[in-house]
């Protein structure tokens, strides 16, 4: 069946065709019960997460609500990131876990994302069952379900990032700027570096409901980068609103991104973890990443675009790494989903056992210039299949001579196709986008 409600990362609204409202909300939680609550025997509870934005507070009531009506009951866990719900769904037996987030959207966005048992994204089947109860009419359960705030859900969700580490590992010594983005892990990630012992300067960590990712977090990296100059500090960590994504800063103010990250965990696990068996990328991640695994001798393979994919053909790989160029990364020998604490942790572990700066062990991959254009799409287009373009494409793909990529793809939530193209040479790179961007567009209009 069709999709109305869910897409590939749970459910977006208001920044989606379809607006969530409370009443909706109310609708889904009783919705999601009734599909739940008998897949798991003898449990019958369902945890709630959310991040800072202040709709927040009136999502999580009427969805518990609509999750009561259904017979469930509900365990409150307020603020934390979206990993922690994966996490403590699974440490807790529950159902399911319900995050309330627009994860890196400003705070008027909002939406909902589910995990399963096992702490992994609901299968693609009881999404659909779902939607079909959603165009059911709502029913009162015999048996109501009850509601409980859990109080220690913060300290239980540090105490596992720290053991995902090895027995005595340390971060004394290392000054770490950490921008949480006014979101999720404003409470969290600075306990967790600190009781590790690193030096830490917090930065963005008051949220007040409405400054969530506002010009900072890991897609407004910049303050974050002045800040680290500004106070000499070994490297800077910047999460998402809702704390699953990660990029850092090194010593110098560079950006280095989810690429640069998981091509820094792939080289320590390859030398000093027994192997690493491959990664998964998606067809937005950097051809010079791609070209430094192979240095390396690691298997890589490219997936669609989200989280939910990667992660599909890591299993199907039997893979234990691989994310996005935007820091959404996962290292399931470690955890079930992308979580941003975690992954900045194996990095951290990375360039300690590799025993050089995070600027210097980047320098192993070279990313290659890259120029990516947005053309309007006045009109849905299977451009596949436009004889102008493809040849446009071969055309390009014939000038890089193997020395770099091109790509296009139409965006999920934007009326634009993004235009692509690496390559080894900048200008000859953003005259080749142009060119192709200019064949696209006339195709488009």
């Amino acid at each position: 069946m069709s999709r109305k409600y869910f897409g590939t990362d749970g459910i977006r609204g208001l920044v989606g065709e379809y607006p969530i409202t409370p009443d909706f909300m109310l609708k889904l939680g009783w919705a999601a019960g009734c599909v739940l609550k008998d897949r798991y025997p003898g449990q019958n509870m369902i945890l709630i997460g959310k991040d800072t934005r202040i709709s927040g507070y009136m999502f999580e009531s009427a969805i518990q609500a609509g999750l009561i009506n259904a017979g469930i009951d509900v365990g409150l866990l307020g603020p934390v990131p979206t990993p922690a719900v994966a996490y403590l769904t699974r440490t807790f037996k529950a159902q399911a876990g319900i995050v309330i987030s627009a994860s890196h959207n400003a705070y008027v966005d909002n939406g909902i994302k589910f995990f399963g048992g096992s702490g992994s994204k609901l299968p693609d089947d009881w999404e659909s069952q779902i939607e079909e109860q959603l165009e059911k009419p709502m029913v009162t359960a015999e048996k109501l379900g009850k509601a409980r705030r859990i109080s220690d859900a913060s300290g239980r969700y540090i105490e596992f990032c720290k053991g995902t580490l090895p027995w005595g590992f340390s971060l004394n010594g290392m000054q770490i700027v950490l921008d949480c983005a006014h979101g999720a892990t404003y409470h969290i990630a600075p306990d967790v570096f600190t009781e590790l012992g690193a030096k830490v300067i917090p930065i963005f960590n008051d949220p007040n409901g409405t400054n969530i990712n506002r010009s900072c977090g890991s897609t407004k990296p910049e303050a974050l980068q002045e800040k680290v100059i500004e106070v000499g500090a070994d490297l800077g960590i910047a999460f998402d609103g809702d704390g699953d994504r990660v990029v850092f800063v090194d010593h110098k103010g560079e950006l280095v991104d989810g690429d640069e990250l998981l091509y820094i965990i792939a080289a320590y696990q390859q030398q000093f973890a027994g192997g690493c068996s491959g990664v998964v990328g998606t067809l937005m991640s950097n051809f010079g990443f791609e070209l430094g695994l192979k240095k390396l001798a690691i298997p890589f393979a490219r997936a669609k675009v989200g989280d939910r994919y990667v992660i599909e053909l890591m299993r199907e790989k039997d893979w234990g790494l691989g994310g996005e160029n935007s820091g959404h990364l996962v290292c399931s020998n470690v955890t079930t989903t992308g979580d941003g604490i975690i992954s900045a942790l194996q990095v951290l572990l990375a360039i300690s056992t590799i025993g050089d700066s995070l600027h210097n062990v980047k320098k192993g991959m070279q990313k290659l210039p890259q120029v990516m254009i947005n053309v309007h799409m006045a009109k849905r287009m299977d451009l596949s299949t436009h004889d102008q373009v493809q040849k446009a494409v071969k055309a390009t793909e014939d000038k890089l001579a193997g020395t770099g990529r091109v790509l296009l793809r139409p965006s999920g939530t934007e009326p634009v196709v993004r235009v692509m193209v690496e390559g080894e040479n900048k200008s000859q790179v953003k005259e080749l986008a142009q060119e192709l961007a200019a064949v696209v567009e006339k195709a488009l209009s």
